[in-house]
């Protein structure tokens, strides 16, 4: 009877350093190559980008607008280093880092989120950056991203719960309070899940396409409720910045509503944006353009001046941040060394 044959159990040698660094290489030149080419077809060639563009520079350089628009760029760094400190409060609970590496991982990660869809390349790059337990940072990143969610969720429906009773249920007062128990019960379907993760990783467990999923958050329930808070609230003043960028645009570009129902109009305009899935960057912009002249052109303000602050919001805030995160990208380290393991 023939003996059956021996299995071999030898490790396979592991990929040559040449190889990868190839692969790395060819890697960060694709990404840099695609992110030039979609700020290019965002910013140039596409003519309501391009025009809209044009008219900021000018605004800025020699308009009665410079002021605000000069104001609005200063913002950006705040903008963004806001995100960096929220991150860095969430990553240092899994390892030590410092402020400067979580900032320039904010960064990488928004160059790599902006040909990807839905952003998932900003999960890759905030990782990337982390030196040990990268697969509870997914649940990190994730947890993140919810808090910024939860700040567009509460102001974007208060915003939208404006516009329905102001113009299309007015006289109808039941359903104005049929509207506001469901407003309530939205805003606490999204808050309590973030101090009580549990309940989330309870429904990840229980939908069998989630389940997967389940091990990537399992990290959420040993973030402490006052780390939270503290997250929260930086997602909160992110989140008021990236509204008085929005009206300051508005301002210079001549538009000029009321405080209280342009507040209204960009909180809902933000949510609808969020609620959308996109392909990359890109999509984002006509989901937000659409939903800016719908809402602003209830108030009564003409399209232009909406379209190009709308435009220029993204110009500054998503753009030119994506390019300065290409310094980042090509000095990235994505292989790290292991550490050599006791006999």
């Amino acid at each position: 009877m023939p003996q059956p044959k021996p299995q071999n159990y030898a490790r396979k040698p592991e990929e040559p350093a040449s190889r990868r660094r190839f692969w790395v290489i060819l890697g960060k030149l694709l990404i840099t190559g695609l992110t030039l080419a979609l700020l290019y077809h965002s910013v140039v060639a596409d003519a309501a980008t391009a025009a809209a563009w044009r008219q900021l520079l000018h605004t800025a350089l020699a308009g009665a607008g410079r002021g605000p628009v000069l104001l609005a760029l200063a913002l950006v760094p705040v903008n963004w280093g806001l995100e960096a400190w929220k991150w860095w409060r969430l990553a240092r609970h899994l390892e030590p880092v410092s402020f400067r590496r979580a900032f320039r991982a904010v960064l990488v990660g928004l160059t790599l989120g902006f040909v990807t869809p839905n952003r998932v390349g900003d999960y890759a790059g905030r990782i990337i950056e982390l030196k040990s337990r990268r697969l509870d940072a997914l649940g990190a990143v994730f947890l993140g991203r919810y808090c910024q969610l939860v700040a567009t969720v509460v102001a974007g429906s208060l915003g939208l719960m404006y516009f329905l009773f102001r113009f299309y249920l007015p006289g109808y007062a039941a359903t104005k309070l049929g509207v506001l128990v469901a407003v309530l019960l939205l805003n606490a379907a999204v808050l309590v899940p973030l101090y009580r993760s549990r309940l989330l990783l309870s429904l990840f467990t229980a939908v069998r396409p989630l389940r997967r999923f389940r091990r990537y958050l399992a990290v959420m329930p040993t973030y402490p409720a006052r780390l939270l808070s503290a997250v929260l609230a930086g997602a909160g003043l992110r989140y008021a910045v990236f509204c008085l960028q929005f009206g300051l645009l508005l301002y210079a570009y001549g538009a000029r509503p009321a405080v209280g129902p342009a507040l209204a109009a960009i909180a809902g305009t933000l949510l609808l944006k969020s609620l959308v899935p996109s392909l990359n960057a890109l999509a984002d912009v006509g989901v937000r353009e659409l939903s800016a002249t719908h809402l602003f052109g209830l108030l009564g303000e003409p399209v232009l001046p909406v379209l190009s602050a709308s435009l220029s919001l993204w110009v500054i805030n998503i753009a030119l941040p994506s390019a300065a995160g290409l310094l980042f990208v090509l000095r990235l380290r994505v292989f790290r060394k292991r550490q050599p393991t006791a006999p």
